[in-house]
């Protein structure tokens, strides 16, 4: 990057950064911490300047080639009980479907790739449970036929937006936030 470090970065800096990341990550350049690690710093970087030191190590790679981020996944769990917590790469668009299972997501340690995510839930006879950063700003879109959504949206600073769409029949919705909420064993 050849711009003034004192401008502030765009998401096609973040993800330019986030392309050469996850190609050092595919050729064994960094190990899944330290991707996880950095990719967390590049997403939360304000300024270009923060963004040289993660790739100062690592060769420079093609944008064109190399998907900068997941940018969907899909969890699904049918008659089984899903957790995924602790340090992982989320996407920005995450679809949660549960039917006659639970899922339970704690994105509070995840790496969030930009300041949107996109959460959908498909839930029939199910139990989706989201923990979202603390800061996190939540707006839920979604709707729920004979169930429950129970969605902590809160404004509690600059954190990532998290936009949750979707729909549940008989099943229940919850988004939390914070360590102290729930328990997730």
């Amino acid at each position: 990057m050849t711009q003034d470090p004192e401008l502030r970065a765009s998401d096609a800096d973040r993800d330019r950064v986030a392309a050469i990341l996850s190609e050092a990550l595919a050729t064994g350049r960094l190990t899944s911490v330290e991707h996880a690690d950095r990719l967390d710093l590049a997403y939360n970087a304000k300024t270009v300047g923060e963004l040289v030191p993660l790739t100062r190590d690592l060769p420079d790679v093609s944008a064109s080639g190399v998907p900068s981020t997941i940018e969907k996944q899909v969890i699904n769990s049918t008659f089984s009980k899903i957790v995924r917590k602790g340090r992982w790469v989320a996407s920005r668009h995450l679809t949660l479907s549960a039917g006659f299972g639970a899922l339970i997501i704690d994105l509070s340690d995840a790496v969030l790739p930009g300041r949107e995510i996109t959460l959908e839930t498909r839930a029939h006879f199910s139990k989706v449970i989201v923990r979202v950063p603390a800061d996190a700003h939540v707006i839920d879109e979604g709707s729920s036929i004979f169930g429950k959504r129970n969605v902590n949206a809160g404004d509690r600073g600059d954190g990532p937006l998290i936009r949750l769409t979707g729909s549940s029949a008989f099943s229940k919705v919850i988004v939390t936030r914070g360590k102290d909420d729930w328990n997730l064993h």
